[in-house]
């Protein structure tokens, strides 16, 4: 894991092997470390790199009980990732099948983002920085938002 990460999201999946596939597919991200495997052959335990040497996100399967955000109907969660160009990842995502929830758009507070999900239902928000926004400008501004 790199040395400057202090926190570490791990998310919950049905379907740890399939949660692999589509991140790798639709975000890009990379397969850190090992995967863990119960007697039935399913992934239990693995984790993605971001981007190559990036910040770690870890997974898990806690069994065929476990309902995800798509099963409860709603977010459980939202990872907000900084990415050098913004609209390149998200016409990515939206080939490989992301469902998408909002589209690129310039923030009031300095980002262009957009927010997509997972097959499972998990929430994930990518930005690029675009401008600096002063403290008055953003107070502003999240006003009137």
């Amino acid at each position: 894991m790199p040395d400057t990460q202090k926190l570490t999201p791990y998310l919950l999946y049905r379907d740890v092997r399939k949660a692999l596939k589509f991140l790798r597919k639709a975000f890009g991200f990379v397969e850190f470390g090992d995967r863990f495997s119960g007697k039935n052959g399913d992934v239990q335990h693995a984790a993605m790199q971001i981007s190559n040497g990036g910040e770690v996100v870890m997974m898990g399967s806690p069994g065929k009980k476990f309902k995800n955000p798509k099963k409860l109907g709603t977010a459980t969660q939202m990872l907000y990732i900084n990415v050098d160009n913004v609209d390149k990842h998200y016409k990515r995502a939206k080939k490989a099948g992301a469902k998408i929830i909002s589209k690129p758009e310039d923030m009031f507070y300095g980002d262009r983002r957009y927010g997509a999900a997972d097959p499972e239902g998990h929430q994930w928000y990518f930005a690029q920085r675009v401008r600096d926004v002063s403290p008055e400008e953003m107070k502003k501004a999240a006003k009137e938002h």
